[in-house]
């Protein structure tokens, strides 16, 4: 697998692993850690290099499963994670991105992921209670004791980003994007190509939807957070099935699969974005690493816009609470 190039100079995989999965989010979490220790290390044998995780994915407990599966090659491999919530009695209860929260998260997560130095440090979502330039100070901070490389932040609006921008370099912006889910086009992507600012797609087959593998008939088991997402509702997901099956007739014409031609879409947004599905199993590793290899012309990819444009999508990403936390 080739590399990208995140802004100030962070090499990282074209694709990368997106760890929450493993931990939670998605049904009946994997009773067997072993086997999502094997996962991570089958996903380095694919020529992934780019782990994502964060302290409240479990909570705590991805961050412990993401470090014990690669602490053998620790030096090879670019770990991302997130501070930004208040956890107590092991549930999230708001936002706390103070300075001084920022900090202990830092040192409580170099020590779960057994790391000397945290890669990438993400604001998992922007706390309207403490300015931004705070926020990217202590980080600053945390970068010139050594114990971060580079900074991040997820969710945040243009206007939150040239601030933070302004006070210490961000390296990467985590949002969700993807063929149904376009948000950041009008002014987030502008505003991180004229910064230099790399750019890493969560979500980028839609939650399973791109993939052709959810459809109306779908039954969600206890825990799947798709069955809290107006998107997922039985009658949404008929609605927007019409931009999935456009999807697999395309994948069908080049011998690939839907969800990678919704990554090669990405891949040919910009050089500088990284899609970070996540998954626990073998088989979607490798099919999400190969679709490094599946070019789609300018025509195919403008021709995915239109479509995408043309149908829409019907229902929220999140639910009211969630989406009041997103684009500040």
């Amino acid at each position: 697998m080739h590399t990208r190039t995140l802004g100030q100079g962070l090499q990282v995989s074209a694709i990368g692993l997106g760890c929450m999965g493993m931990s939670q989010s998605y049904g009946p979490n994997p009773g067997d850690r072993a086997a999502m220790i094997k996962v991570l290390h089958e996903a380095v044998d694919f020529g992934i290099n780019f782990f994502d995780t964060a302290e409240v994915y479990g909570p705590f407990v991805n961050e412990e499963l993401v470090g014990e599966a690669l602490a053998p090659i620790k030096d090879q491999v670019v770990i991302a994670t997130k501070f930004g919530w208040r956890i107590e009695d092991g549930k999230s209860v708001g936002l706390d991105s103070s300075p001084e929260r920022i900090k202990r998260v830092a040192d409580e997560s170099l020590r779960r992921l057994g790391v000397e130095t945290l890669d990438l440090f993400y604001q998992h979502r922007v706390d309207p209670n403490v300015p931004i330039e705070d926020v990217a100070g202590a980080v600053g901070e945390l970068v010139q004791a050594g114990k971060v490389r580079h900074f991040g932040l997820s969710e945040a609006s243009a206007t939150t980003i040239r601030a933070a921008h302004g006070v210490f370099p961000v390296t990467a912006v985590q949002s969700e994007y993807s063929l149904w889910t376009r948000d950041p086009e009008p002014e987030v992507l502008p505003a991180l190509a004229e910064l230099g600012i790399g750019f890493v797609p969560f979500s980028p087959l839609g939650k399973g939807f791109l993939t052709g593998t959810v459809d109306p008939s779908t039954q969600f088991s206890q825990g799947d957070v798709r069955g809290t997402i107006p998107r997922f509702t039985a009658e949404n997901r008929a609605t927007n099935q019409a931009l999935v099956d456009h999807v697999a007739e395309l994948a069908a014409s080049k011998g690939a699969s839907p969800g990678q031609i919704a990554l090669a879409w990405l891949l040919a947004q910009q050089p500088w974005i990284v899609p970070i599905p996540g998954t626990r199993r073998r088989e979607r590793l490798e099919e999400n690493a190969a679709a490094t290899n599946v070019a789609l012309s300018a025509d195919e990819v403008a021709d995915l816009d239109a479509v995408a444009s043309r149908i829409g999508v019907q229902g929220n990403r999140y639910n009211d609470q969630h989406m009041g936390l997103v684009g500040r």
